[in-house]
């Protein structure tokens, strides 16, 4: 298949409507808008949501909770992910990031304590898990809260 071999896959293409033609488009006088009402005219029509003077869904619903604007996200890095590094490694947040296992740092990196890990090694993160901390004393490392 070369450059100018390439074509669109069949039906999936279709010209555009050309409306108010003429009488012989089948599209033409009103111009598939039929006649009169709110919808018909030019600027006519109603805002999203509006249900003809109807109670719209969105006012109809209930409204509970609230979001926090001070809460914060942590980018979560497991204990088995962790292993990947050499025995010794000082585990940073930049580290984390070069290497790929976080894409971003968010409001900072919580290590949390799923799988094991078999290796001595130095974390320092914003956060821990209590079951991180014990895992990573016991493997002979240390947990150092940034």
């Amino acid at each position: 298949m070369k450059l100018h071999e390439l074509k669109p896959a069949e039906g999936s293409r279709s010209s555009r409507k050309r409306i108010g033609r003429g009488i012989g488009s089948g599209t033409g006088k009103t111009a598939g808008k039929g006649h009169k009402g709110q919808n018909a005219r030019s600027g006519g029509g109603v805002r999203p949501g509006f249900e003809g003077g109807q109670n719209p869904l969105y006012r109809r619903l209930p409204k509970r909770g609230f979001t926090n604007i001070n809460r914060k996200e942590y980018a979560v890095v497991n204990l088995d992910v962790l292993n990947r590094f050499e025995e010794g490694t000082e585990i940073t947040s930049a580290l984390l990031i070069e290497t790929g296992v976080v894409s971003k740092e968010k409001s900072g990196i919580k290590i949390l304590g799923n799988g094991s890990l078999d290796k001595k090694l130095v974390v320092k993160a914003h956060k821990f898990s209590g079951s991180a901390k014990e895992a990573i004393e016991a493997a002979g490392g240390q947990a150092e809260v940034v």
